[in-house]
């Protein structure tokens, strides 16, 4: 098995997998990153597709407690901050373990797609209106579509880190949830619910701006 990465190492062979971009540029990227390059150390013999299909039940996991509503609410958004936590996981498992491969790099990008569907829905069941959980969802693959369509362009850079990277629609969706569980007991989860939601969609929608600026340039 190759030697496990250095931290900085496992910086640039992550940049090499996603176009060039550098996580040390955003503070949540390169804290997100560095929290999984450190987990993952003691896991480095694991392989990174057992850990991908944990992190998908995981997420689908938090479904159930999120329909449930109530003080519920706060498990549902623990279990979406560990399936975000099990997503970087793999990656870093893979890269920093040297064992990152095209396979793996498709099979996790479309697992992380079919969580954040599983994202939008808890929302929905949690209480945001159907259009604002949809459209959080459709925010949450957009930048991705962006970057793989202009991958097939012949763009290789994917463009600077927007505000609605991967780690800040975990930490939205979770914390949305959790802290609606948290104020469950004064009956304002759907109210939290719901602008947590709308936060995200905002997020989303500036970050796809920042995004398309940035491909629109590299496409000329």
């Amino acid at each position: 098995m190759p030697p496990y990465l250095t931290r900085e190492e496992y910086f640039d062979a992550w940049a090499r997998w996603h176009g060039g971009t550098d996580p040390r540029a955003s503070p949540v990227v390169r804290g997100w990153l560095t929290a999984a390059h450190t987990l993952a150390r003691p896991l480095a013999g694991l392989s990174p597709s057992v850990v991908t299909a944990i992190g998908l039940l995981v997420a689908v996991a938090a479904v159930g407690p999120a329909a449930a509503g109530g003080w519920w609410l706060i498990p549902a958004g623990l279990l979406v901050g560990l399936s975000g936590l099990l997503d970087s996981l793999d990656g870093a498992l893979a890269i920093a373990g040297g064992r990152a491969t095209r396979r793996g790099y498709v099979l996790d990008s479309a697992v992380d797609r079919l969580t954040e569907v599983g994202y939008g829905l808890a929302l929905w069941l949690a209480g945001a209106p159907v259009w604002l959980a949809v459209s959080y969802g459709a925010l949450c693959w957009f930048p991705d579509y962006l970057r793989a369509r202009a991958g097939q362009a012949g763009v290789d850079e994917t463009g600077a880190i927007s505000v609605w990277e991967r780690p800040t629609r975990v930490a939205m969706t979770g914390m949305t949830l959790g802290g609606a569980g948290v104020v469950s007991s004064l009956g304002l989860e759907v109210a939290v619910v719901v602008v947590g939601t709308a936060v995200g969609a905002v997020l989303g929608l500036v970050g796809s701006a920042q995004l398309a600026r940035q491909l629109r340039r590299a496409l000329g």
